[in-house]
């Protein structure tokens, strides 16, 4: 078996773009791969560079290509695009081998552990405060439609969810402008009132959906350690699934935690083995997101295989479309560390239609599919039907 063939989709998903990977073979094998990144362009130019690389390849050994492509032009300048257009490459690829073989990735990875896996509902309230015209919900405007968002995640059966920074208004708004204006972007400091609104916003979610059901804040890269130790005190009597944060220096991140009972989330940032280690051997946090579609598949069972040696549990960081979906519930049904998954319940309209087989999703738990593959196809039609326009 031999590619003959790549082709990228860059897909406007009316917030951020969705970027596909497609391998054809010359025995009628096709694979598709998603990569991360809100720099498409670059991701797609990178996968062009590395086409000669691949052209008349076999594509099964993925381990190897994977080599070919990390030792000659991305070792030089690891992570970043180079990564993310490696990990939609490798996403094709591994397909292309599971379907020869007519079994599931989580077969051929050795899986599954699990026939279903739990999720929780991200971005709950943030997408409807920045697009709620665009995928038709209802608007927030005030903290009594946060606290509807939180009974209706409840009456949807999810157990879980998490959410951003959320200011209710007309217009509502995310992040951290609201209270800091033009310094938002710079000092990454967090003031009093931003400190009462959190405590309002977990609040009011905590009370809507009762003790039982997690709850997770994700404060991205909005603040240094000192604001982040202050955020997760304040929050501490609302018992946080996890408080997530990003930062690339493993010592700020431990800082954090070990100021509060607030359990600490970090990682989806981080690619490979190499840079997860600093973190793992401090036990920095208590869970770790490993970003599949950045990591690519293989090197991120690697790094959650490496968690398992720490005792510490992962959680895949999936903000993508059903395929990105299905790449991490792969890695969720082979790993015997597994703490959440990640899934955007608020989406475009016609996201199921970008996909061959819509995720099965019942009671907050997706089932594992055994289809050949990762379990779907992309549908390119659909996909070039909303090409990327920033």
């Amino acid at each position: 078996m031999k590619i003959t063939a790549i082709e990228t989709f860059i897909v406007d998903a009316g917030w951020r773009p969705w970027t596909f990977v497609k391998i054809e073979t010359d025995e009628g094998v096709t694979g598709y791969g998603e990569c991360s990144g809100a720099t498409p362009y670059g991701v797609v130019g990178t996968i062009e560079d590395l086409k000669p690389l691949l052209i008349g390849k076999d594509p099964r050994p993925f381990e190897a290509r994977f080599w070919d492509m990390t030792a000659g032009p991305i070792l030089q300048s690891p992570g970043g695009i180079g990564a993310r257009a490696v990990a939609g490459i490798e996403a094709a690829l591994i397909d292309i081998k599971a379907k020869s073989l007519g079994i599931s990735v989580a077969e051929m990875f050795g899986g599954p552990t699990r026939d279903r896996v739990r999720l929780y509902w991200s971005h709950c309230g943030t997408i409807r405060a920045m697009a709620s015209d665009l995928i038709g919900t209802p608007p927030i405007r005030t903290m009594s439609d946060i606290a509807d968002l939180g009974r209706e995640v409840v009456s949807r059966g999810y157990t879980a969810l998490k959410t951003n920074i959320v200011v209710p208004g007309e217009p509502a708004s995310t992040g951290v402008a609201t209270f800091l204006g033009d310094m938002a972007t710079k000092d990454q400091v967090v003031t009093t009132p931003m400190l009462r609104h959190l405590e309002t916003l977990i609040g009011t979610f905590r009370e809507a959906v009762g003790p039982d059901v997690d709850i997770n804040l994700d404060l991205n890269f909005n603040f240094k350690t000192e604001g982040c130790m202050r955020i997760a005190k304040v929050l501490e009597p609302f018992d946080l699934l996890w408080l997530e944060i990003d930062m690339y220096d493993p010592e700020a991140v431990l800082q954090v935690k070990e100021s509060t009972s607030t359990r600490i989330c970090t990682g989806e940032n981080l690619y490979h083995m190499r840079e997860y280690l600093p973190y793992f051997k401090l036990h920095a946090a208590d869970v770790f997101m490993v970003d599949v579609a950045w990591n690519g598949f293989s090197q991120s069972k690697k790094v959650s295989d490496l968690a398992q040696v720490f005792q510490l549990n992962v959680a895949p960081h999936n903000y993508y479309s059903h395929l990105g979906t299905y790449m991490s519930l792969a890695l969720c049904a082979v790993v015997p560390n597994l703490r959440i998954m990640e899934t955007d319940v608020d989406d475009v309209p016609w996201k199921d239609d970008l996909i061959t087989e819509s995720p099965e999703i019942a009671n907050g738990y997706m089932t594992v599919p055994d289809r050949p593959g990762w379990g779907a196809d992309l549908n390119e039609e659909v996909a070039s039907a909303h090409p990327w326009n920033p």
